[in-house]
């Protein structure tokens, strides 16, 4: 097998760890871009466990990425999300997996230190021990158990319970999406749980709420009357972004907006919408995720 056949191979798993430790798309990309580069440099008779190699690299490459970025999310123009990335329908099929995308556990994770974020990824997403990472990120055995100590309390702290279910998903959006169309509040609150929140991403480059939009009638009559104004005659088609039912909204043919719908049941709970021209100029490749090796 070549290196660039066995560095193809690994990729979805590369990219996954690198995006959970991140939260962008691009900047994972660069990541393996980078990655690539070592590996391509390095005589196939140096490395006995390519996959263990790769993880390692991809590992330390991101967390000095993250480290640089953080300054810059620091000084954010409104609120920060995660770049989406485009999933399969069929994405949620790997709990752990769907969960760790989702916006919700990657804001979660954005509340972490840089090292902590790549502690709890690395050994509560794709199961590595301990020992592992700690040589993977250059840290004694007892300094990582304490870090994995300190990023599991505060991980379970704030994260919310997740509940995949992409038949009742898709008739509470359909019901969602004809009522704020139609301009029927009492409707649209039918079907938004009562402590609802919606957060936009606007970057600075794209008009969006200025802060989050809080409580069932609040966000209601906000999406209405972006329905009603901003979005008149753009084109809304349904996807699957970070394993979490979306709405791809378009205009004059181009991606617009992605607004990624959180449930509990049959209630929407979260909404994300990301406008920032930034995070979507690839939002619709398809992503494959892996937390495994094959």
């Amino acid at each position: 097998m070549s290196e660039s056949e066995a560095f193809d191979r690994l990729r979805p798993l590369l990219f996954t760890i690198a995006y959970e430790i991140l939260g962008s798309a691009a900047d994972a990309e660069d990541v393996l871009q980078d990655s690539y580069l070592r590996w391509r440099d390095v005589h196939p008779d140096e490395v006995a466990h390519p996959r263990a190699y790769l993880v390692r690299v991809v590992t330390r490459q991101a967390l000095n990425q993250l480290r640089s970025v953080r300054r810059r999310r620091e000084d954010y123009v409104g609120t920060w999300l995660p770049e989406p990335i485009r999933t399969e329908h069929d994405a949620s099929h790997d709990v752990v997996l769907a969960e760790s995308v989702s916006m919700a556990m990657l804001l979660v994770l954005e509340t972490l230190g840089p090292t902590e974020r790549a502690v709890f990824v690395l050994s509560e997403v794709f199961g590595h021990s301990l020992v592992e990472i700690a040589d993977m990120i250059g840290k004694t055995d007892s300094t990582v158990r304490q870090i994995a100590h300190r990023a599991r309390q505060h991980v379970q702290a704030r994260r919310k319970r997740y509940e995949p279910d992409a038949e009742t998903s898709r008739a509470v959006i359909d019901q969602f999406l004809r009522a704020a169309r139609n301009g029927d509040v009492q409707t649209l609150m039918d079907v938004l749980a009562p402590d609802v929140v919606q957060l936009s991403d606007g970057g600075g480059k794209a008009t969006v709420a200025g802060r989050p939009v809080v409580g069932a009638e609040r966000v209601a009559k906000y999406l209405i009357a972006l329905a009603q104004n901003g979005m008149a005659g753009m084109d809304v088609e349904f996807g699957s972004f970070n394993a979490l039912p979306a709405l791809l909204v378009r205009s004059g043919g181009q991606l617009d907006s992605v607004l990624l719908i959180e449930l509990s049941g049959d209630r929407i709970t979260r909404l994300y919408a990301v406008r920032n021209p930034d995070k979507l100029g690839g939002a619709e490749v398809l992503r494959t995720l892996d937390r495994s090796d094959t």
